[in-house]
């Protein structure tokens, strides 16, 4: 049998040899095709196939509008979304850690098949790794009315747990250990590593978790049916599961672009129009019995080790990329922390340590630490209290242009081609600004080398969390670890509270 075939549960599969001694798989079904009879269901089992699979493309993705560089787009015709790919090298009958990748896109876009998402330099030192599409938009996280248990909420974070109920089934066969699976994320897809850390149904399936710039925060119950009204509104069909289901997917995506759209034009929509997301996971009470925050800091994840990073200008790429509203005046900007209820004196704390900065650079100061790199410290942070390992890091990595402005920030995005060990991908240049140097080559190298070593034995390298005084990790061209420099950002956060996300 060649080495380049696996036999998984459902049948035999055939990868392909990405670089000499990793072989890649793409493309398996972890589960059924999730529409017609299967729709806004749980994920249900994949159909078993004869013969060898040949898995040499990735498969198709699931329901959406965005059409990313380098990446697939989405065909109605194309069916088949809930799939795998893996990356394993020569493990000579060793049994490798796993690294399980969960991608991020405000809960709406993207895919695994997304360049910097290529598993081969991470294979290569020494990992198995997965990464995984899943239900997005309204297919994944629209809440249907009275669904109960035929049409849960949440399915794609129930994705996810079939994903990773896969792994746990099949990952021996490609030379992977069942017993020490980590789950990583970036964006929403740290979000939803936050959440899987809480969920009883993802218990015991995986062992460490990575979560870099994790998304706030999860929707209560009451602003997911307004967001279903709003949809089915935009769609001409009733807000039932009748009229739901009736309605199409690619209708449904369309309708949800609409929504999307109404609340960038009107700035008297309160917070959703400064960047509208209008999916999110929904504390529901039974899939996701908690907001992660909530959850870990009464320890319900106390066994898994937990390794948070963010970047520290996370907001500059949205809004190079234009997908977040301009503010540009005080007022503006008084307005902002008003929608979004800020504590008193947050903006004008971030005036006084950002003194000659215009109002958009502290606009996107605060909006990026309130997305991502607040929620993220404290994930660490509760996760420690409770009595976890957790270990924080920043990205700080920049690249510097003419007469010395900043051509790319530390923005959102931006670590992980480095720790995925894809930063001379061409596609990727726009993220990292142009060609890589030796210092990035270097700093991508530290950055593999700490996955790894988290995945395998649950230390990346440096202290874990205790308490405000223990150095950060920094990764930039000349890394090290530091104590937090954004200690004056926390304080001025310290008064704010993440609740749950309600109409």
């Amino acid at each position: 049998m060649s080495d380049d075939i696996f036999c998984t549960q459902a049948g035999w599969v055939l990868g392909h040899r990405a670089v000499p001694g990793v072989v890649a798989v793409l493309g398996i079904p972890y589960a059924a095709p999730p529409f017609g009879a299967n729709r806004f269901r749980e994920p249900r089992p994949a159909a078993a196939w004869s013969g060898v699979r040949d898995c040499g493309r990735y498969g198709p993705i699931a329901p959406q509008s965005a059409e990313l560089p380098g990446s697939p787009t989405w065909s109605p015709s194309h069916e088949d979304i809930l799939s795998v790919n893996v990356w394993t090298p020569d493990a000579d009958g060793r049994r490798l850690p796993v690294l399980v990748w969960i991608h991020g896109g405000a809960y709406t876009f993207g895919s695994s098949a997304q360049p910097d998402f290529d598993g081969t330099a991470l294979a290569r030192a020494g990992l198995v790794v997965v990464t995984l599409n899943y239900r997005l938009g309204f297919e994944g996280f629209g809440r249907i009315p009275g669904g109960g248990t035929s049409f849960p909420d949440n399915r794609g974070l129930l994705d996810q747990v079939a994903a990773l109920r896969w792994v746990r089934d099949n990952i021996a066969a490609f030379g992977g250990d069942p017993g020490n699976v980590t789950v990583a994320g970036q964006s929403s897809g740290a979000a939803s590593v936050a959440c899987l850390m809480v969920m009883e149904r993802a218990r015991g399936l995986f062992h460490r978790a990575i979560a870099h710039s994790v998304a706030r925060p999860c929707y209560s119950p009451g602003l997911a049916d307004a967001t279903t009204r709003e949809v089915a509104a935009a769609a001409g069909c009733p807000a039932t599961a009748e009229g739901l289901a009736a309605a199409t997917p690619q209708a449904l995506v369309r309708a949800s672009d609409q929504v999307v759209d109404r609340y960038r034009k009107d700035p008297s929509s309160g917070n959703r129009h400064y960047d509208p997301v209008i999916y999110a996971p929904v504390v529901d009470g039974d899939v996701l019995p908690h907001d992660p925050l909530a959850g870990v800091a009464a320890g319900a994840a106390v066994g898994v080790d937990l390794l948070v990073c963010h970047t520290t200008e996370e907001y500059w790429l949205l809004d190079a990329v234009g997908s977040s509203a301009k503010v540009t005046t005080d007022e503006q900007l008084a307005q902002f922390a008003k929608d979004f209820g800020l504590p008193d004196g947050l903006v004008t704390g971030y005036h006084d340590l950002m003194p000659d900065a215009p109002v958009l650079n502290v606009y996107l100061a605060v909006f990026g630490d309130l997305l991502f790199g607040e929620y993220s410290s404290r994930l660490a942070e509760q996760h420690a209290k409770a009595g976890g390992r957790a270990f924080m890091s920043h990205f700080a990595r920049r690249r510097t242009g003419t007469e010395g402005a900043a051509a790319v920030r530390a923005w959102h995005c931006a670590d992980i081609p480095f720790a995925f060990g894809n930063i001379d991908d061409e596609r990727l240049a726009f993220l990292i600004g142009g060609p890589p140097n030796p210092a990035d080559h270097r700093l991508s190298r530290s950055m593999v080398r700490a996955w790894a070593d988290f995945a395998a034995t649950g230390d990346p390298g440096w202290a874990p969390v205790e308490d405000a005084t223990t150095p950060v990790k920094i990764w930039n061209t000349d890394d090290g670890l530091a104590y937090d420099e954004r200690v004056g950002v926390r304080a001025l956060w310290s008064p704010a509270e993440f609740p749950v996300m309600r109409p």
